[in-house]
């Protein structure tokens, strides 16, 4: 790294940490909104469009259609779809703190992807954390096994979430070398608005919010995790590798922790604290290993 890249850098870590805290607070408006959560998935990037597009076609870079990389835009919009589709019935289902964990597995699926798919190389020490990994997740999601049916399920939908998570990043970071922020906010978002709209409608108990305060709580999940969070988490991806990207965004969980307890008063049990130390201590070795 250059002495001219290092403010560059330096700010896009700053913006890393500062993405992770606005998007641990994304479970928070879920489990406050008085929609279903799949329509909260929908309402959170439809709500975040105009924003958006404005910041996009007022951008000093601004790209005419043509120009923009639609293929890796379409497929982060249809990741980060069904990202949301899945997380957020996870919120519903298990606690924040174990959602929040299980979804930032990610790391973890990127390079098992770029293993399966594109026969890249893994370390021993990448298998001594996917094992390592593998414990905290046992630890972690061992008291919902005795309670099963839909705390067992958020698990697994936590799991599913980290899946489509580590498609999305991917998908950002081949975009991010042919356009800017905004352009990757703006088309990806809309993307997952629409592959969004037909399943919330399709699921959700209550697809309209029921006051004006269950609106704002969605314009709130709108700006905060998503057009503030994302846009920050996808400049940082821009300008640092993706390994570094991943672990920085560990923050997310610890602070989403955090929040639920301030904020709803969710305990943590002593064996979900252990069991998600293992978990974050595993993902990092496996982004060192990597």
């Amino acid at each position: 790294m250059s002495l001219a890249d290092a403010p560059r850098k330096t700010l896009a870590f700053a913006a890393l940490l500062l993405g992770a805290a606005a998007i641990a607070f994304a479970p928070i408006f879920v489990r406050l909104s008085d929609t279903g959560p799949t329509a909260s998935a929908f309402w959170r990037v439809a709500l975040a469009l105009a924003p958006l597009w404005i910041w996009m076609r007022l951008s000093p870079h601004a790209e005419r259609a043509c120009a923009l990389p639609w293929k890796p835009l379409v497929i982060a919009g249809l990741c980060f779809a069904g990202d949301l589709g899945a997380w957020h019935v996870s919120i519903a289902y298990t606690s924040v703190a174990n959602s929040t964990l299980e979804a930032n597995f990610a790391p973890i699926f990127v390079t098992l992807g770029a293993w399966l798919l594109f026969r890249q190389r893994v370390s021993r020490l990448f298998l001594i954390a996917l094992g390592v990994t593998l414990g905290g997740a046992v630890l972690l999601i061992g008291p919902n096994f005795a309670l099963g049916g839909r705390a067992l399920l958020g698990d697994a939908l936590g799991v599913l979430t980290a899946v489509f998570y580590a498609g999305y990043m991917l998908a950002i970071k081949a975009a991010s070398a042919r356009t800017t922020t905004a352009g990757i906010m703006a088309v990806s978002t809309t993307v997952a608005a629409v592959a969004l709209l037909p399943y919330s409608l399709a699921t959700a108990d209550v697809f309209l919010p029921q006051s004006a305060a269950g609106w704002l709580v969605l314009v709130g999940l709108a700006l905060i995790p998503h057009i503030v969070g994302q846009s920050l988490i996808a400049y940082g991806f821009a300008h640092l590798p993706a390994s570094f990207s991943s672990v920085s965004l560990l923050l997310q969980p610890v602070l989403a922790t955090i929040y639920a307890w301030a904020l709803l008063g969710e305990a943590v049990g002593p064996a979900q604290m252990l069991g998600g130390l293992v978990v974050l201590t595993g993902i990092y070795l496996a982004r060192r290993g990597s």
